[in-house]
């Protein structure tokens, strides 16, 4: 029985790597992202966040305006990728979006933080994708080396402290950090009308 169990838990790698994760027009356009997407962001001077902004639209992400993305900022899959308006995504930051993300006004993802919207359901042999979303609410800040992982909402102008990582949802106003996050303290509330800082 226990080497019955012990099998059943042994990931069936063939599976995993023979299932279809993506379809035939997300295939493609991920080829599209990386060869010409991915460069042209790269490669930009770090003063262009309006051309930032336009690649990442014409590649299929909703960017408010204002929005500053940085060369080295990482994004998986632009067109899962909403961004409201005076938010920064700073240098070297991963958006792993393989299912949404949505980042709302004024906020601010510090360098090197993670946003990581997928995973896999380990409770089966071929372990399948999943792709659960993740929502950064307005005047959040996410600080730097900071984890989000997948299906976790921030909430609004939560701070998640350098190097946490979160697991589950952040209360709106409150300050978290560690490994796992726990609640630290409130935070003092904001008005809505300061912007983003430039990470």
């Amino acid at each position: 029985m226990a080497l019955e169990n012990a099998n059943k838990s042994i990931v069936d790698v063939a599976a995993n790597r023979a299932a279809i994760k993506y379809s035939i027009g997300e295939q493609m356009r991920r080829v599209i992202w990386g060869l010409i997407g991915k460069p042209l962001i790269r490669f930009s001077p770090r003063p262009f966040f309006g051309w930032r902004r336009m690649i990442l639209r014409c590649f299929g992400a909703k960017i408010g305006k204002e929005v500053h993305v940085y060369p080295s900022t990482i994004v998986y899959f632009p067109w899962n990728l909403s961004v409201g308006d005076w938010s920064a995504i700073g240098e070297d930051a991963l958006i792993y979006n393989l299912g949404p993300v949505t980042i709302g006004d004024r906020v601010t993802i510090s360098h090197r933080a993670h946003l990581c919207a997928g995973t896999h359901d380990y409770t089966k042999p071929d372990f399948p994708l999943l792709k659960p979303p993740i929502k950064i609410e307005r005047l959040a800040w996410v600080c730097s080396q900071a984890f989000v992982g997948p299906g976790v909402k921030v909430g609004e102008g939560a701070i998640v402290g350098a190097g946490a990582v979160v697991t589950k949802d952040v209360e709106p106003w409150t300050i978290v950090a560690g490994n796992p996050a726990k609640k630290l303290k409130n935070r003092l509330q904001s008005s809505g009308n300061v912007s983003s800082s430039d990470c």
